[in-house]
């Protein structure tokens, strides 16, 4: 039997590998290719310090877009400010404290934005918990509902009278494909008779879109468009309270198997930009978005009297009614 020469064995590799990386950028889904500037318009975004909202951060800082990253931590975001301003050139970048377990301190942020600028252009309701052990907002909201609903809920509606001024503007919701399995559970909304971390995000994570195509039918010629949509599984530390994600096993066996089907960061950002960005969607609204096309949602995403009680719920939980 004749043993493969080092060449042979090189090339093999090669084309394995070369493949490998195919059809990973395959799997990555499409990038946003349109040009559009963004100079002279106001975006906010909650959760850019990491993963997606930092990538789409600064795609828009380079476009020439005024960023508000609205952070929890601070010094975090200061740090990521400064590289912003230097990577982009762009220096309307500003870090405004905004803990979206927090009412009170969605308030502070949103009375500050609401008396320091004249327009909004895009909210990007971005930031997110996912799968964590069961805590509570300081409301005493399951947290996972508490931030990744209740809390944009409320940054939203207290933004609304500056969205409507500055018309056409547009809201873009983060959700997931979660959402398919997901179930608003009315009799146990805060998940206190009992909490599995999984549903609670599934159930979170349907109300995005619920709350989307809502706040749509309400919106209806104010110029102001509200759409979702899904990144991908995206490389993020979101996945941190996931043990088996972090476990050894995972590092080793999972992991490199699963690569292929992992966007980066950047990469789970196109479809955002997409929902921004593209001019074909400016009178497109309450839909929902996945590699930079219109995706069906979960039929319990289309069920009216579901998301007409949510909303109601909703303007009871933040105390907006």
């Amino acid at each position: 039997m004749k043993i493969p020469t080092p060449y042979v064995l090189f090339s093999a590799f090669g084309a394995v590998g070369g493949g490998v990386i195919l059809v990973k950028e395959y799997l990555s889904g499409p990038r946003y290719e349109g040009k559009e500037r963004l100079d002279g318009k106001t975006v906010i975004i909650t959760g850019a310090t990491d993963g997606i909202g930092k990538e789409t951060a600064k795609e828009l800082a380079k476009r020439g877009a005024k960023i508000v990253m609205a952070s929890r931590d601070m010094k975090k975001c200061e740090e990521i400010r400064k590289d912003f301003v230097l990577q982009t050139g762009n220096k309307f970048i500003y870090c405004r404290k905004c803990d979206l377990a927090s009412q009170d301190s969605i308030r502070q942020f949103a009375s500050r934005f609401n008396s320091e600028e004249s327009r909004l252009d895009i909210l990007l309701n971005n930031a997110g918990v996912m799968r964590c052990p069961r805590s509570l907002t300081s409301e005493g909201i399951e947290m996972q509902m508490g931030v990744n609903h209740f809390g944009h809920f409320l940054l939203t509606h207290l933004l609304l009278d500056k969205l409507k001024q500055t018309a056409p503007s547009r809201i873009i919701n983060v959700s997931s494909v979660a959402h398919l399995r997901g179930k608003i559970d009315f009799s146990d909304l805060n998940s206190e008779k009992h909490y599995d971390p999984a549903k609670a995000y599934e159930q979170s994570k349907l109300a995005n879109v619920l709350f989307t195509r809502e706040l749509a039918k309400r919106l209806e010629g104010t110029g102001v468009t509200v759409n979702a949509v899904h990144p991908g599984i995206v490389d993020t530390n979101i996945a941190r309270h996931m043990d088996f994600v972090n476990s050894w096993f995972a590092s080793i066996f999972l992991k490199p198997l699963a690569w292929p089907f992992i966007r980066t960061p950047e990469r789970g950002a196109q479809t955002t930009l997409y929902a921004v960005l593209d001019p074909s969607l400016s009178n497109v609204t309450g839909k929902y978005f996945s590699n930079c096309a219109e995706s069906p949602v979960a039929p319990q995403a289309m069920d009216d009297d579901v998301a007409r009680k949510l909303f109601v719920t909703s303007l009871r939980w933040t105390r907006l009614h």
